[in-house]
Order: structure tokens, then C-alpha cells, then sequence
């Protein structure tokens, strides 16, 4: 696959220092170094790339330009007639979402006796939780503790993480593990049964439990059978557009949207979960990214026009590895596992340039300043890129590592004709994760009554960064207490008339505001012929 001779000849300076690479620990960057590297380099930090809002909760604080158009957009539903006072479904909790969080609520309201449904705009497990690779972190293993865990997610997130959500994060992880195994999920384990544990960037401890490199998939699909076995229902391609409130001013349901045939439909329920995943498919920046084809912010949308606070809502994760050629794969996944197991990032003359599990922002932005300011990027089609040299793993843990510890990874290039346990890839960062979100309490509440939220669609948990194997985690604790948490809240819930009284209400705020913008929001899907079109000019 690697024909360029610039390519050739810079993978033979990576070749020929791959032994004093391997035998190489470059230091850790002080938090002084961190920082100034950070405020120079990482997208977080480009001030022209974010907008102020001009009303609604989080009136004043910035957010990407590309979230702002959505969140202070019009309302899919003005100019439509709903019929509320004849509700399509009705149910105890409502889960608009279907990926490992929306599925792991689903599974504990109906332990608790709840009538619950799932509306998804795709299909169930179409989420970012299928395309998760590296692990989940649990500090469940002797040497280590869920206080160790707490202070490498604290520091790790800028020490600006809401303190109560991380802890009940680390201290449920053990158990978290634990639920998952015991419904069915394949971790990988020594010959004795033991759990087999490894570092992740920013671990002090081996604490990320893996299923190969497609863990994600393995967990969502232990999730998605238990919810077919119990029979709840789901209903797939449908969308939420607008949530209902009733006329105490509680979230009481949604709007929903069938995707083939545009037909609006009501759900009254008597608390609603929001689970709808991160916003990668809005390329903020122009940015590729790692997520799947429906993350577009929806929850945050729908939950700030309800009145929901949002928390860190300008800082995202850019995931220092996303693929950088070939342009089949480009931004998808690679995972921290790679370099977890031995691999290191090298620059276009060969050279290591930071410690391989330095924190995912950091490591981003290392990789940023190497392919600018130092010039030392190696030229792709599509810009520039660093190389991992994956060779290194094998030299280092033997030969068939790679096939045992990664081989989604293996497969991935090798569909490109590139061995990775021969030949280094190219990698640039890929936008990833969505650090902030909906604010909610430890219950998992949002601030509008009985609407509750988890998983990436929160911010608060991880803080301003968020630590590899934390999300899986997030979706299960997360996912898990709001199951409880609306189900319990629903035993004691009467719902009022429905009204879309709040819609009416932020769409005069947003006239008031002197917001122009035509943006109709939820956006739901992305809209690639418009991209296509706009870079042809």
C-alpha cells in the first residue's frame, strides 16, 4: 500500500531506529509543559472556532460554532399540528437512545417492574459503544483501588470533574464489571480465570479490562440480547424530535419522527432518559471523526430547548489516533491499545516525540504541534500525519501479539493491503468523545423534572478530558442508575396535560435574541452532500 517515496523513505528512518526507540522512555511532560502545549495546540483552545450563546440556559458561555447553530436552531415541529391528547404509546419510562447506556437503563427499569420502551432513530446498538475498542476500567485488582482511580480521572480531567459523578463512576466500576460478565460479556483472562488487566493513557495502575480490541462490541452485543430476551420494546428508525412536557412543567414524554415516512407520533411516559451519544458527525473544525453515522448532538438540543443546563459544552476529545491513510479508513479508530501494548508514536525522521501513554488531549496535541510547528508530519493525500509503529509490539511481546491483543486493528489495514505487525501506520487525531453534556445530580436527573440522562450525551463525569476505558465504564454505571433512578421516580409520577408550551416559549427567546440563523435542529443525520458541495468551492 505505501508507494509514495517520500512514505518509503521515512519509513526506512522509523526501521532504522526502531531498536533505540523500543529501549527509549521518554519522560512524562511536567503540568506546566501540559498546559503551554495544550493553550498552544489543541482545537480546544482556537478561539475563533466558538460561538457565544445568546440565550436559553447557557446563555454567555461559548460552544463550538457548529453546536451553536444547532441549539439556538428552530424546532423541527413549528408550523405542525400535534395531536397530544391522543398519545401513540404510553409508558412507565421512556429511553430515547439505544446504544450501551439507553440498553443498560432499559435492562435495570425493567428489574425494577417498569413498563419501559426504546425509541432509536437507527437500529439498536447503532452507537458509538459498537465502535469502542481499547477496554473498560475497573480498579478491581490488588494493587489498586477505586481512590487510585478517582485521583487519575480527577487529574486527567483538568481537575475539573464534578466530583460526586466520579466518584460514584470509580467507586461502581468493580461491580460494573462484574454485572457484565455475569451477563455473558467474553473478557479476556489469564488460563486460571484471572482478569487480564492493562495500562491505558494516564493510568497509574493496569486497571482497563479488554475483550480483544472490539470491546465495545462485545459488550453492546451482550446488551442488545438481553434486551431481546426480555422482550422490551424497541422501536427502531424513529427519532425524538421535540420533548413534551405536561403542564407542571415536567418532562413527560417526546415528539417522535418516523425516518422513512416523515409520520410524527407521540410518546407519553411518565420520566424520560436521554441517552443519545456524543456529536462527532458534526465535524467540528473539519475535524474526521471516530463516531458513528447518527452522532449529532441530538440530546443536547432537545434537552437545552426543554431548559436543561449544559456542562463543559466546549471541550471535546480528539482521539490522538484516528487512521490518516489510507482515505478508506480515514479517522477511524485506532486504539490507545496499540500503543498500550507497546507501540510508539514516531515523527517523519524516526524520532519519538512523547511518552506513548501520556493523557488522549496531550497526546493529541503533541501530535498537532509535530506535524506543524516542527514540520516533522509525514505528507499524506489528505494532510499531514505521524507514524505508530506497530512493529514494535511483537519485538517487544513476541511474535502473534498483534493477532491475540488487536486484531479488529489487524483486519482493518490489512482489508488495505498494510501488515501492521511488518509496517507502521499513519495516525492524526480524529474528534472522538464529547467531554461536556447535560448537567445532571448523582440520580442522573437533568434540570427539568423527570428527565434523567446518561452516558456521552452527559458532561461533568470526566471533567475537561476524559481518561481511556471511562466511557464504557460511564455508559454502565450511568446507564444503569437512570434505569433505577426513572423507574423508582415513575412509581410516584402523574402525568398533567401534555403541552409544547416550552417549544413555543424558546422559539419567541430565540426571535427576542435576534438570532437569524434558518438552522432547523435536531439536525439527526449528517448532511455530506452539502459538505461535499462546499468543498468543491
Amino acid at each position: 500500500m505505501y508507494t509514495d517515496p517520500k512514505m518509503l523513505e521515512s519509513i526506512k528512518k522509523v526501521e532504522a531506529a526502531r531498536e533505540a526507540n523500543i529501549r527509549l522512555d521518554p519522560r512524562r511532560m511536567t503540568a506546566e509543559e501540559k498546559d503551554v502545549l495544550l493553550r498552544t495546540f489543541h482545537p480546544d483552545y482556537r478561539e475563533n472556532q466558538f460561538a457565544v450563546l445568546q440565550f436559553g440556559p447557557n446563555k454567555g458561555e461559548k460552544v463550538p460554532t457548529e453546536l451553536a447553530a444547532l441549539l439556538q436552531g428552530s424546532s423541527r415541529l413549528l408550523g405542525k399540528t400535534v395531536d397530544l391528547a391522543h398519545p401513540d404509546y404510553d409508558t412507565d419510562v421512556l429511553i430515547i437512545g439505544a446504544g450501551g447506556a439507553g440498553t443498560s437503563a432499559a435492562i435495570e427499569a425493567d428489574n425494577n417492574g417498569a413498563r419501559v420502551m426504546i425509541v432509536t432513530k437507527l437500529r439498536m446498538g447503532d452507537a458509538n459503544t459498537m465502535m469502542a475498542e481499547g477496554g473498560i476500567q475497573a480498579a478491581d485488582k490488588p494493587n489498586d483501588s477505586p481512590a487510585q482511580h478517582f485521583l487519575d480521572a480527577y487529574g486527567g480531567g483538568h481537575f475539573a470533574a464534578q466530583k460526586d459523578l466520579l466518584y460514584k463512576l470509580v467507586t461502581e466500576a468493580p461491580e460494573a464489571i462484574q454485572w457484565l460478565s455475569n451477563l455473558g460479556v467474553e473478557f479476556d483472562k489469564a488460563p486460571d480465570g484471572t482478569m487480564i488487566t492493562t495500562h491505558g493513557g494516564g493510568t497509574s495502575r493496569k486497571r482497563m479490562h479488554a475483550a480483544k480490541d472490539y470491546s465495545g462490541a462485545e459488550i453492546m452485543r451482550t446488551l442488545r440480547d438481553e434486551v431481546l430476551n426480555r422482550q422490551i420494546p424497541v422501536v427502531d428508525f424513529t427519532a425524538a424530535i421535540e420533548l413534551i412536557k405536561d403542564e407542571n412543567g415536567h418532562c413527560a414524554g417526546a415528539v417522535l419522527m418516523n425516518m422513512e415516512t416523515k409520520e410524527l407520533l407521540v410518546a407519553r411516559a411518565k420520566t424520560v432518559i436521554l441517552a443519545t451519544g456524543g456529536a462527532g458527525r458534526l465535524h467540528y473544525q473539519g475535524f474526521p471523526t471516530s463516531n458513528h453515522y447518527g452522532a449529532t448532538a441530538d440530546g443536547l438540543i432537545l434537552g437545552y430547548r426543554a431548559g436543561a443546563k449544559l456542562l463543559y459544552a466546549d471541550t471535546l476529545q480528539y482521539h490522538p489516533t484516528g487512521a490518516a491513510f489510507p482515505a478508506q479508513i480515514y479517522g477511524a479508530l485506532v486504539t490507545e491499545k496499540v500503543r498500550s501494548v507497546g507501540a510508539m508514536l514516531i515523527n517523519a525522521e524516526g524520532e519519538a516525540f512523547m511518552n506513548p501513554l501520556e493523557t488522549r488531549d496531550v497526546s493529541a496535541a503533541s501530535i498537532i504541534r509535530e506535524c506543524s510547528e516542527r514540520g516533522k508530519g509525514v505528507k499524506t493525500p489528505l494532510g499531514d500525519a505521524v507514524w505508530l509503529d506497530t512493529p514494535m509490539i511483537e519485538l517487544k511481546h513476541g511474535e502473534g501479539t498483534i493477532e491475540k491483543r488487536i486484531p479488529a486493528m489487524m483486519r482493518m489495514f490489512g482489508k488495505h493491503g498494510i501488515d501492521i505487525r511488518k509496517e507502521p501506520i499513519l495516525v492524526y487525531p480524529t474528534l472522538h468523545y464529547q467531554n461536556g453534556g447535560l448537567h445532571i445530580t448523582p440520580d442522573g436527573q437533568t434540570d427539568v423534572e423527570n428527565l434523567f440522562a446518561a452516558g456521552e450525551v452527559v458532561g461533568g463525569i470526566h471533567g475537561r478530558n476524559r481518561l481511556m476505558g471511562n466511557s464504557l465504564l460511564d455508559i454502565i454505571v450511568f446507564g444503569r442508575n437512570a434505569g433505577k433512578q426513572a423507574s423508582e421516580k415513575a412509581k410516584s409520577v402523574t402525568v398533567g396535560a401534555l403541552t409544547l408550551g416550552h417549544v413555543d416559549a424558546f422559539e419567541a427567546e430565540r426571535k427576542a435574541a435576534g438570532c437569524e440563523a434558518e438552522t432547523i435542529s435536531p439536525r439527526l443525520l449528517p448532511n455530506y452532500a452539502r459538505r461535499a458541495e462546499e468543498e468543491r468551492r
